[in-house]
């Protein structure tokens, strides 16, 4: 495999590209960590200074007053994602939408409840709960 790096002055973000004549395991296998090190961290905003935040610190994002926010235990950062695309960034398989404005790190949770009504409240290991919408049951 060759590897080419190409320095750019008017590129923005990086950019990756495969060329292959068939996908092979090698193939896969590049690509599989390249889109796990995309979501190496968000950026939170709060009190004028940016934060890095690790996904892994993240309990919960969610959509307020037309405003996204990622909730960790050291505070609430503002991000300036929509929310899906913060979803594409963070790993389907640790983080679940649970509602069309909050995706949740579902090994922050430390429980679920359960009602008699047909809701589930999540409850994480710092206190804090929300509840899943009924139309997103099913990812639970």
């Amino acid at each position: 495999m060759k590897i080419e790096i190409v320095i750019d002055e008017s590129c923005i973000e990086p950019r990756v590209t495969v060329r292959t004549r068939e996908i092979t395991p090698e193939v896969s296998e590049l690509v599989k960590r390249c889109a796990e090190s995309q979501a190496a961290y968000l950026i939170g905003y709060r009190d004028e200074k940016i934060e890095l935040l690790p996904p892994d610190d993240v309990l919960r994002v969610y959509a307020d007053q037309q405003k996204v926010f990622a909730q960790t235990d050291a505070g609430t950062f503002t991000l300036r994602l929509r929310l899906y695309e913060v979803e594409e960034k963070l790993s389907p398989e640790r983080f679940v939408r649970i509602s069309n404005s909050e995706i949740v790190n579902f090994q922050q949770v430390k429980n679920l409840d359960l009602s008699i009504t047909g809701t589930i409240c999540l409850y994480f290991h710092n206190g804090q709960k929300a509840f899943v919408s009924r139309r997103y049951m099913g990812k639970i």
